[in-house]
């Protein structure tokens, strides 16, 4: 779901708290595979035979790369909604996130906005 589309269908705030959950839960998963690894090493360390080795290996590698795009995700979402709120602000009446989008663009980077409570439109670089 777009962003414009999100704000239509649950309001500003609606959509910036489903954003931060979301993002949220990639940390989670950025945080068991840190204890999938702790995990991979420690039994790394314990010098079991090769199969028990390469298993090992193998998750060192997956929770290492799942961990990583987790982070990313996080992050980019994250950053994402922080930068929308930022712009979620009437400069007339300074009411926060009482918005409705009245027109986007193509490429989906820039809503037009208006305020609900005073009628204020400016764009959002989203």
């Amino acid at each position: 779901m777009g962003v414009a589309e999100g704000i239509r269908k649950h309001g500003f705030r609606k959509w910036y708290e489903r954003e931060l959950l979301g993002s949220h839960g990639w940390l989670v998963l950025t945080f068991l595979c840190t204890i999938g690894l702790f995990a991979a090493f420690e039994g790394l360390s314990l010098g079991r035979g090769g199969d028990a080795r390469l298993g090992n290996l193998v998750a060192i590698g997956v929770c290492g790369v799942v961990g990583v795009v987790a982070l990313r995700r996080y992050l980019g979402r994250l950053m994402h909604a922080e930068a929308a709120a930022n712009q979620a602000v009437c400069a007339r009446c300074e009411a926060y996130g009482r918005l409705e989008v009245t027109a986007e663009d193509r490429a989906g980077e820039q809503l037009r906005v208006r305020c609900r409570r005073c009628g204020h439109e400016w764009t959002m670089h989203v």
